[in-house]
């Protein structure tokens, strides 16, 4: 089995789709359709989880078969399994573009050099990338960050370092003390 640092999150089973056994996918790569080209998926350890065939765009993602997989329940039961393929599958990252799992674990620091915690998710409700920063006990406990050039200017890899800018105002300490605008009232 391989470290699951060799695998990269691409995609989870959002349910049946169906009454015949199809899987619904629901797709986190940038090209939705890209992630059906990697399949056999893989669990995050790297042992062969999904083969798929038959896949078709529905509503949300994907509805595609599984050998084995014939009935609703069946399908049905695999509901929020993670999808990762091999990382050797993937094409290098151009500058300036990030895997998420390369981001997860990086330290969180100031333009003045002060550690104020470490990225452990990524999410995208909608309109773009937020980073969960669990803090430090000096500067705040779980809080996001938008995943923007004006916010985090810096990223280091290899140095597992993101440097962050503009930050203060998105503390939860920050937006509790906010006062209320006129129309809130």
């Amino acid at each position: 089995m391989l470290e699951p640092s060799h695998t990269v999150f691409i995609a989870a089973i959002a349910g049946a789709f169906g009454a015949k056994g199809e899987i619904k996918i629901k797709s986190f790569t940038q090209d939705p359709a890209a992630c059906l080209e990697y399949a056999p998926f893989v669990d995050e350890a790297g042992k062969e989880i999904l083969k798929i065939s038959k896949p078709r765009v529905i509503k949300g993602g994907f509805a595609v078969r599984s050998p084995g997989i014939q009935y609703r329940d069946q399908a049905e039961a695999l509901r929020g399994t993670k999808l990762y393929c091999l990382r050797s599958q993937l094409r290098k990252p151009e500058e300036d573009e990030f895997y998420h799992s390369d981001l997860v674990g990086l330290q969180v620091q100031s333009a003045e050099g002060q550690i104020l915690g470490q990225i452990t998710a990524i999410h995208n409700f909608g309109a773009s990338d937020l980073l969960e920063i669990t803090g430090t006990p000096d500067v705040a406990e779980d809080w996001t960050l938008p995943f923007t050039l004006a916010h985090v200017p810096t990223v280091d890899i290899a140095a597992k370092t993101v440097i962050i800018a503009d930050w203060q105002r998105f503390l939860p300490e920050a937006k509790a003390q906010k006062k209320p605008r006129d129309h809130d009232a």
